[in-house]
């Protein structure tokens, strides 16, 4: 139950990165033999089901990277970095993962900026008059996530956008705990970038996506110079390919492209209606069940909540607990989540979490709550 740190993976991922290693692999726009067209052919497959699947204008707007990180890094130092200057100003929230804190953070440093970190309500929600307050003081961009890791927090992101482009700030979206959730549309929330790993849906590790609105992403330098992203190279200067390759340095993960593409079809396939519908009935069963016990906290807001619950047993260490529970078969996170910030507001040094994809049963719940009721008469 940690699948919001990453999920597990269905067979027919495996079976295509394993098919592609064994049977067609080479690097793509590498070569002119069969294998490197095949694969060139697969991977650009994989930009085009990106586009269509969170609708993006251009498949030029899709940028694979290694992951959420390195999309949000990339967009922090070379679409921000550039243009922020002494005195300027950078918005993040308070239930910002580490991802989509720290880059922000380090830029900001160098440069002199102020890094603005906007506050919660007291229920997890993001304060969004305080939000407003600070975009009319102006800022670089706003970086915000779609879903909290810790709390399950589901930000309305198109109001957000909406709210941030009145005062001409851009918009970064962490989509890394949504993607996999519930269906996502670049052009409806009219966001200007957006990040996601394939790894937490149900995809293959190190690989991810960087969206960019193409006026954006256009006018960025490559954070990444080598092989596959030069148009020609002299002995002073070089010209770059064309979007979105001059942002593609080095031999892709190619293999993990074809695994991402084959998640997309495993996700289209069972639907997202049918993900949103079973991941909310056994999070209302979840949290009904947690609420029986009175030596749980819950953390966040019960309504509109995403499929993951932090929460603490009564004089019980998170790690404990987990330790505890892992001996009895059950996996569950424990520490700060990456989230620190959102710990020091919590006012606690760590939580524990529980996390659902959409192989979880109510048996698994059953099973976290006979656990819980173990671990507090053992350690109590």
């Amino acid at each position: 139950m940690d699948s919001a740190a990453s999920t597990q993976k269905p067979q027919s991922v495996i079976d295509a990165i394993t098919n592609f290693y064994s049977h067609s692999y080479a690097s793509t726009g590498r070569g002119s033999y069969w294998p490197a067209n095949e694969s060139t052919i697969k991977y650009e497959g994989v930009r085009n089901q990106l586009k269509r699947f969170i609708n993006a204008q251009s498949e030029k707007e899709i940028i694979f990277t290694s992951g959420t990180t390195d999309s949000i890094n990339k967009v922090a130092n070379s679409f921000l970095r550039p243009q922020l200057k002494n005195g300027d100003r950078v918005i993040v929230t308070q239930m910002e993962h580490h991802s989509n804190y720290l880059p922000w953070q380090q830029v900001c440093v160098e440069r002199g900026a102020e890094l603005v970190v906007t506050p919660l309500t007291q229920s997890g929600t993001l304060d969004l008059d305080s939000l407003k307050t600070e975009l009319t003081k102006g800022a670089q961009i706003l970086a915000v996530t779609a879903v909290s890791n810790v709390l399950g927090t589901q930000n309305h992101i198109k109001s957000i956008v909406e709210m941030a482009h009145e005062y001409d700030v851009p918009v970064l979206v962490d989509a890394a705990q949504s993607v996999a959730h519930a269906p996502i549309d670049v052009q409806d929330w009219n966001c200007d970038f957006l990040a996601f790993s394939a790894h937490k849906c149900y995809g293959p590790t190190g690989v991810g996506v960087l969206y960019g609105k193409q006026k954006w992403i256009e006018q960025m330098q490559p954070a990444n110079y080598g092989g596959g992203m030069v148009q020609q190279v002299g002995e002073r200067s070089s010209s770059y390919r064309l979007l979105p390759y001059k942002h593609e340095a080095g031999t892709p993960n190619v293999a993990g492209g074809i695994g991402l593409g084959a998640t997309l079809d495993f996700i289209q396939n069972v639907g997202f209606e049918n993900i949103g519908n079973h991941e909310k009935e056994l999070t209302t069963y979840a949290l009904n069940r947690l609420a029986e016990l009175d030596f749980v906290s819950v953390y966040g807001a019960t309504a509109n909540r995403a499929a993951v619950i932090a929460f603490n047993v009564t004089d019980v260490h998170p790690h404990d607990l987990s330790t505890f529970l892992n001996e009895r078969g059950i996996c569950i996170r424990a520490g700060h989540h990456c989230a620190q910030p959102l710990m020091q507001w919590l006012n606690v040094p760590a939580t524990a979490r529980a996390s659902f994809g959409i192989y979880n049963t109510k048996t698994d719940v059953d099973e976290l709550m006979n656990g819980l009721k173990a671990a507090y008469e053992f350690f109590v």
